[in-house]
């Protein structure tokens, strides 16, 4: 049984999500903490398989949290549930390493999927969630014209762009996998070949990169 930590600062929210969470069979809910530093400290006893984390906690917020963790713990998997009002922590939510995110609004089916997912080792973005950031995304033109630089050197194989355009419709590598009637170790090489030539380190921010360079229209 998969071992699970809840970290969010509203009590009555915790319960709601462990009750579900144990109610379905997704696993145990082992230890909860109402913000960073308690998380921090629980895990020196606790040994999670999930890490269900908000970002705005009083003390110490879910960013700093997260960052601390994967220092110690580089592969401890970390699904962020949060809100829209988040948005401008997302960016730094992902370099520090969080595998998943998705809203606090979403349906069970969706938070179902996430956790699934971000279980397997594989990175989960919803795509309303993508909606909302690009729609609020405000890029200085400099920065714009630096990425147009970046895109305009880049060449990608028509298969990479394949892979990337699903991607960036939220299917995971074994989706894609059997969408495109390829191996997973396949989809994982072409990953890495995009990552290594958009300069991202991560499924999350290759489809961000993507997203705001007009690679992909959402």
């Amino acid at each position: 049984m998969k071992k699970i930590i809840i970290v969010d600062d509203h009590s009555l929210f915790r319960e709601g999500i462990k009750l579900m969470l144990e109610s379905n069979g997704f696993g145990e809910v082992i230890a909860e903490a109402e913000n960073g530093s308690e998380f921090l400290e629980k895990l020196k006893t606790h040994k999670p398989d999930l890490v269900i984390m908000d970002i705005e906690m009083p003390v110490m917020n879910g960013c700093d949290a997260t960052k601390k963790a994967l220092e110690l713990f580089p592969d401890l998997k970390i699904l962020v549930l949060t809100m829209l009002n988040d948005r401008e922590n997302y960016q730094d939510m992902i370099n520090a390493g969080a595998l998943g995110f998705v809203l606090k609004t979403s349906g069970k089916k969706e938070f179902e999927k996430a956790i699934e997912t971000v279980l397997t080792g594989e990175s989960y973005f919803s795509n309303d969630l993508l909606r909302q950031i690009i729609l609020n995304m405000n890029v200085q033109q400099p920065a714009a014209q630096t990425n147009r630089n970046i895109v305009s050197n880049i060449h990608f194989t028509a298969r990479e762009k394949e892979v990337l355009i699903h991607f960036c419709s939220g299917l995971t590598v074994s989706e894609i996998a059997e969408k495109l009637f390829l191996s997973i170790k396949t989809i994982e090489a072409h990953r890495s070949a995009l990552l290594r030539k958009t300069y991202t380190k991560n499924t999350l921010n290759l489809v961000l990169f993507a997203i705001k360079n007009k690679l992909f229209e959402i």
